[in-house]
């Protein structure tokens, strides 16, 4: 699960996030979030009220970040570089969630989406979360960087899906996997 360090446990996309990390972890999927504060301690925080595997990738930042206290005590991981811990967030999802975020956000969906395009990993599901908040950037990659500068193909817009709710963020993500397989990258 990606997103903001800075959304308030009030906003409510701290909410969804939370309701999303418990029906995954209740799925039997385990939950990576980037470990910090915001949407990532919301995503921590499901797993962790649903008794799941709940994963923090913390990286050291002169503000915004500080672990999380959901982020199961084996498995808080913490780096010096945002290259390393994008690699391992790569390398152990086998999904991505992508809530409302900032500059970082955007950098780990289209760095996922890319590795996507490129087939430098295998296919994954990729799922935004908020109309509200995504509908904007999907119109400008279809209006600009597809139809009139044609700089990605038709095909790549399957990768910007965006569903409102969390049922619809899980059923998106076993959806997927009914036609692909499931199998651990660990």
């Amino acid at each position: 699960i990606f997103g903001s360090a800075r959304t308030k446990d009030e906003n409510v996309y701290y909410q969804l996030a939370v309701e999303i990390g418990q029906k995954l972890a209740q799925a039997g999927y385990g939950v990576i979030t980037g470990g910090g504060p915001g949407i990532m301690e919301a995503g921590n925080k499901g797993a962790h009220l649903a008794g799941g595997k709940s994963v923090g990738l913390n990286i050291d930042l002169p503000f915004e970040q500080f672990h999380n206290k959901y982020i199961d005590r084996d498995h808080n991981l913490n780096f010096d570089y945002f290259f390393v811990r994008k690699v391992v967030f790569v390398k152990y999802s086998q999904g991505f969630v992508v809530m409302p975020g900032g500059f970082g956000t955007m950098d780990e969906l289209f760095e996922a989406i890319t590795l996507i395009q490129t087939k430098k990993i295998t296919k994954r599901p990729v799922v935004l979360i908020g109309h509200d908040y995504w509908d904007g950037l999907v119109d400008w990659v279809r209006k600009i960087m597809l139809e009139k500068e044609h700089n990605i193909s038709p095909e790549d817009m399957k990768y910007l899906t965006v569903v409102d709710t969390a049922d619809e963020a899980v059923k998106f993500i076993e959806d997927f996997y009914k036609t692909h397989d499931l199998s651990p990258n660990f």
